[in-house]
């Protein structure tokens, strides 16, 4: 794989699993559109891509307003030429009983989660359609097929995306466009998200473990990026157990995360202070980076993803083995 003088949009660039993201396009020596809001995460993504071999130059811009997002692609077809891809993984999001957000918070966590991929999906679109040629990938989670307590704002979103992205696929599908949409769905990780996430929890939030660092993200969906043929990729095994789990026993489900879902997204040690980047960008004086504070617990790979990557191979490997044993059967018959 490589995307090597590409020119690839990255939104929430400036930390987490943006920022792995940029940092390997570097490696790859892609030309790298950075947009998020934080001037210090921003400045340290555009470092990170140029170390790597890559071209970097920002685009500071608020996901959440349409307006910002399509003037930023329009600068960026001006200034760095067309865009061959646009990944999608700004957020924001609340810790806390549904009950104990405020609406405001719960509309502007929907506004930059949600819409924020709508509008970069549609300012993408808008210069791709036109050359008939173009890949979007969204950045999404398991989450968004089954919910978790203490995040209703952030679930609610990732629902949503995945139901807008599959209605948008299915229009180009019909328009015969070659633009091509894809989804990789995430398991927990270790991002800074965890650190500047507003919170009403008594104890620090934490991912539920396993927890995953982010450059298997990274991984993940610059491999979508490029095979998006592929309509979703699931990413960790816990990923695909909890996708797998939904489809089969919902109702349990509810019941464990019941009785397990809050006490697993806390651990001890005290919350945050007043950082949260709900409102404003909390890396705009100081640079985050990809990692959050669970490094110690993290697993910098998973064999899940190399398997999704290689299915063709893994299944064609699988088959001649059930035949070769099939074969020895008939033969001590």
């Amino acid at each position: 794989m490589s995307l090597s003088d590409k020119v690839v949009v990255v939104t929430g660039a400036s930390g987490g699993v943006g920022r792995a993201i940029v940092r390997q396009l570097g490696g790859q020596g892609a030309i790298v559109a950075l947009i998020a809001r934080g001037e210090a995460g921003l400045a340290g993504a555009a470092v990170d891509v140029g170390v790597g071999g890559g071209t970097a130059k920002v685009f500071t811009a608020d996901v959440a307003d349409y307006e910002q997002v399509r003037q930023a692609a329009q600068r960026i077809e001006t200034e760095l030429g067309p865009i061959d891809v646009w990944i999608n993984v700004a957020f924001t999001t609340v810790f806390a009983p549904f009950m104990e957000i405020s609406p405001e918070e719960f509309e502007r966590v929907t506004q930059v989660t949600y819409l924020g991929y709508v509008w970069g999906t549609r300012a993408a679109l808008e210069v791709m359609r036109p050359r008939d040629s173009g890949v979007i990938v969204q950045a999404g989670s398991a989450l968004a097929y089954r919910a978790i307590p203490l995040q209703s704002a952030y679930c609610g979103a990732k629902h949503a995306i995945k139901g807008f992205t599959e209605s948008v696929r299915t229009e180009l599908l019909a328009a015969g466009s070659s633009v091509k949409i894809t989804m990789v769905q995430l398991p927990a990780l270790n991002t800074p998200q965890f650190d500047w996430g507003l919170t009403r929890l008594r104890r620090h939030p934490q991912p539920v473990p396993p927890i995953y660092q982010p450059e298997v993200a990274a991984q993940a969906v610059l491999f979508a990026a490029d095979h998006p043929e592929r309509r979703e990729f699931w990413v960790g095994a816990t990923t695909a157990a909890t996708i797998m789990a939904e489809r089969v026993a919902p109702g349990l489900l509810d019941r464990y995360l019941g009785r397990t879902g809050v006490k697993a997204q806390q651990v001890e040690g005290k919350a945050p202070g007043e950082v949260s980047n709900l409102w404003e960008p909390a890396d705009d004086d100081e640079d985050y980076g990809a990692h959050g504070g669970f490094d110690d617990r993290s697993h910098p790979r998973s064999v899940q993803v190399w398997l999704s990557q290689h299915r063709g191979a893994v299944t064609a490997a699988a088959t001649g083995l059930a035949a070769a044993v099939l074969v020895g059967l008939r033969r001590r018959r």
